[in-house]
């Protein structure tokens, strides 16, 4: 079962068939999500488009938590994933996406990039500790 962008098998607007004009090609070729979890620190690097790097993050436990206010940065330990906005099912599962609301060491803070795209956890402080 493979991941794919392509639309050649789709239907026209007005509901008639679209005939295959070419074969499949590689660009058009997807993957399956990361789907970033809490645990110990798990990278997968694949090949993207152009020849270029990618690293997804499969589980980790640290995340970058900058503090707006102080404009400091410090790597810390991610204790729970809180909820998740993105699907249902990444909420249920504790996933880590972009957006997703962790509880760290510091406090609670929002995730801000793209795990399973960029390789590593950035959050920004939604409160401090209490």
């Amino acid at each position: 079962m493979s991941v794919w962008h392509g639309n050649l098998q789709k239907k026209k607007r007005s509901g008639g068939r679209k005939r295959t004009y070419r074969i499949k090609r590689k660009f058009e070729q997807g993957t399956f999500a990361a789907e970033t979890i809490l645990g110990e620190p798990k990278r997968k690097f694949t090949r993207g488009y152009g020849g270029n790097r990618k690293i997804k993050a499969l589980a980790d436990k640290y995340a970058s938590v900058t503090d707006v206010k102080s404009g400091k940065t410090e790597k810390t330990e991610i204790l729970r994933v809180v909820r998740n906005p993105a699907n249902v099912d990444y909420n249920r599962r504790g996933v880590i996406t972009k957006g997703a609301e962790i509880e760290t060491g510091l406090g609670m803070a929002k995730v801000t990039s793209r795990p399973g795209n960029d390789g590593i956890i950035n959050a920004i402080l939604i409160s401090g500790k209490e």
